[in-house]
């Protein structure tokens, strides 16, 4: 790793110190530390407000057509630079090979699509030529909102910084941005690509802090948005105290797929298993319950337990690799202390169910049936590789099972019947319904965010370009 992947970025400059403690970065699979980073201080932190500010007052002049032209140039660096961006998510992440490279070319389609939309996105003519407003015209134009703080995980260490920066960058805004502490060097690495292509000092800054840092970037009033990625628990807790500006929260579930009894389960075993268990189902929308007509549960199970014991399970430097490592070992440890819970209060072991290596910190996928909605498995976000499998018997049965959660980010649901299709649309408390899909599914332009728990607000390109801009009227 070079050096600037170690240090902090502010204002254009690499910080090598900061408030005294460091940050081990650690390989995934190995154990290796592979980055030692300066755990950023409150001075640092102002620092990064004032410049993003000043900044601001940069950018958000720039033209349409600067803006798309210095995305196209960020984007031109980034495949330039992709294998070694790759190796990065790899390292840090623990992300299988093959999904890493899947990261980065939707990283690259994101920012594609900012520098597209950044030419064609604006306001709308209002209707005003009647009553009071006879002979008036008017129309609203979007005025970026200034500074974005930008709070993201460890699973899409790039896309999901990616989100919030591209249309950030496509409509004028400046970001702070505190990276996940478990992956934050693809951020790093981004911001100097950015370094590189010329944006002024301020646009970007990364900041690996701890929470007092990190909570002075949330209640600062210079700030105009808060958009966070993570766990419900910090998500709320951050609302609370942002004060009055904007905010989107994009907060995981625990997603469920819906099987009818007209589906031919044996074609879609390979796709519920990869929703569930990919990247150790360390994915805000992996398939985490699994609900199967009655009819065709027996054949189902058969075929799922099948498609699991397939997946290749160790080192995600392995092309065949689909199972990785689990973050760290805390959550290896949290994951095996809610299966034994599970299987201590009933639920029944179908495969998996345990630790398959404490040195490279993975975790068997796992599938339990017999359980509740009260378990820990079911009820909460499990972020591994751990799946429960259920019947119904009707299919009202079936979205009253999906429905019984504090969660609702996507589901899947695998029907033939038309009745079916619209009954899921019209009653599945989700933020997104895929039918015939698993809810893993997502392309980066689409409207993604749940309700209930799952969320607040919507990303997806235009969508967060909306949220980071604010309509002014004009009428003559």
């Amino acid at each position: 790793m070079k050096n600037y992947e170690s240090k902090n970025f502010v204002n254009n400059e690499w910080l090598s110190t900061g408030s005294g403690s460091y940050l081990s970065i650690l390989d995934k699979y190995t154990g290796e530390e592979i980055g030692k980073i300066p755990q950023a201080s409150e001075t640092q932190m102002e620092s990064a407000i004032v410049g993003a500010n000043a900044a601001f007052q940069i950018t958000k002049k720039w033209s349409a057509g600067k803006r798309a032209d210095m995305m196209r140039k960020l984007h031109t660096k980034l495949e330039e630079q992709k294998e070694k961006f790759i190796n990065i998510i790899i390292n840090e992440g623990g992300k299988p090979r093959s999904y890493a490279t899947n990261e980065i070319d939707r990283c690259l389609t994101t920012l594609q699509l900012a520098y597209e939309e950044a030419t064609r996105f604006g306001g709308e003519v209002v209707p005003m030529d009647f009553a009071a407003g006879a002979g008036k015209t008017a129309f609203t134009k979007r005025h970026p909102i200034g500074v974005i703080a930008c709070i993201t995980p460890f699973n899409f260490p790039l896309n999901l910084v990616m989100h919030k920066v591209a249309p950030a960058l496509a409509v004028g805004c400046t970001c702070i941005i505190k990276p996940a502490p478990q992956a934050p060097m693809s951020c790093l690495a981004f911001a100097e690509l950015m370094q590189e292509v010329g944006y002024p000092a301020g646009v970007i800054n990364v900041l690996v802090c701890d929470i007092p840092v990190a909570e002075k970037l949330v209640r600062d009033n210079r700030v105009a948005k808060l958009s966070f990625t993570g766990s419900d628990k910090v998500g709320w807790y951050l609302k609370s105290i942002c004060g009055k500006k904007k905010v989107t929260l994009e907060l995981g579930g625990n997603a469920s797929v819906i099987i009818d009894e007209d589906v031919d389960v044996e074609a879609i075993s390979d796709l519920v298993a990869k929703g569930a268990y990919l990247y150790a189902g360390q994915i805000c929308i992996s398939t985490q319950r699994i609900f199967v007509h009655q009819a065709v549960y027996e054949r189902f199970e058969k075929a799922l337990i099948q498609s699991i014991q397939n997946l290749k399970v160790g080192n995600p430097q392995d092309g065949d690799t689909l199972v990785g490592p689990i973050i760290d070992a805390g959550h290896l440890g949290r994951i095996e202390t809610w299966v034994n819970e599970a299987k201590n209060a009933g639920a029944i072991v179908l495969t998996g169910g345990k630790i398959a290596s404490k040195e490279h910190n993975l975790f068997e996928p796992t599938l339990l049936t017999n359980t509740d909605a009260t378990m820990k498995v079911s009820c909460e976000e499990v972020f591994g590789p751990v799946a429960v499998l259920e019947k119904f018997s009707t299919f009202e049965e079936a979205i009253a099972m999906n429905n019984d959660s504090k969660f609702g980010l996507q589901v899947g649901v695998f029907t033939n019947r038309l009745d079916h299709f619209k009954m899921a649309f019209e009653e599945l408390e989700v933020g997104g319904v895929m039918i015939n899909n698993i809810p893993g599914f997502r392309i980066d332009n689409m409207p993604y965010g749940g309700v209930k728990d799952s969320g607040l607000g919507r990303e997806g390109l235009t969508y967060a370009m909306d949220e980071m801009t604010e309509g002014r009227l004009l009428i003559y």
